[in-house]
């Protein structure tokens, strides 16, 4: 049992390096009910420089 325990572990920790991966902006979610690990949730955010066109300026 004590195999099958670690071979978990290594899987889990597997794919929480996997959803790291790449990852600039955003979060890694773990989610956990009765000590053990049920979701792995990936939010990624990207982000565009905000341009302006020319000729158009706010006005106050």
């Amino acid at each position: 049992m004590a195999k099958k325990r670690e071979a978990l572990d290594d899987q889990l920790r597997e794919r929480v390096l996997k959803a790291l991966e790449g990852l600039e902006y955003g979060s890694i979610h773990i989610v956990v009910h009765d000590s053990q690990v049920v979701q792995i949730e990936r939010t990624e955010k990207y982000r565009v420089p905000a341009e302006k066109a020319e000729g158009m300026r706010a006005s106050k």
